[in-house]
């Protein structure tokens, strides 16, 4: 998948700016680990995109670690554990 382009004139697609939005609220601690993201519906009301947008950010989130999915119950943010991260690092 490219990376964003440093010109900032460049369109970006809209699934972007979802996946943009959910990495930002996450790494900024919005969402705790173990605490369920917003529902596709909700994203797609929240960012004013189709489904399968919100649903492509999803994806890429799940790819990159940051969340997981629990068929039936929702999306997650992933723990160290899921991240692969060591929990004890600073010790």
């Amino acid at each position: 998948m490219p990376e964003r382009s440093p010109d900032p004139h460049t369109p970006r697609a809209p699934y972007m700016r979802v996946l943009d939005a959910l990495t930002a609220d996450i790494r900024a601690g919005k969402f705790a680990p173990g605490e369920r993201i917003p529902s596709e519906a909700e994203l797609c009301e929240r960012h004013k995109v189709a489904r399968e947008t919100a649903r492509r950010a999803v994806r890429v989130l799940r790819e990159r670690g940051l969340v997981v999915t629990e068929w039936g119950k929702g999306t997650f943010v992933a723990g160290p554990a899921e991240r692969g991260e060591d929990e004890h690092q600073d010790e």
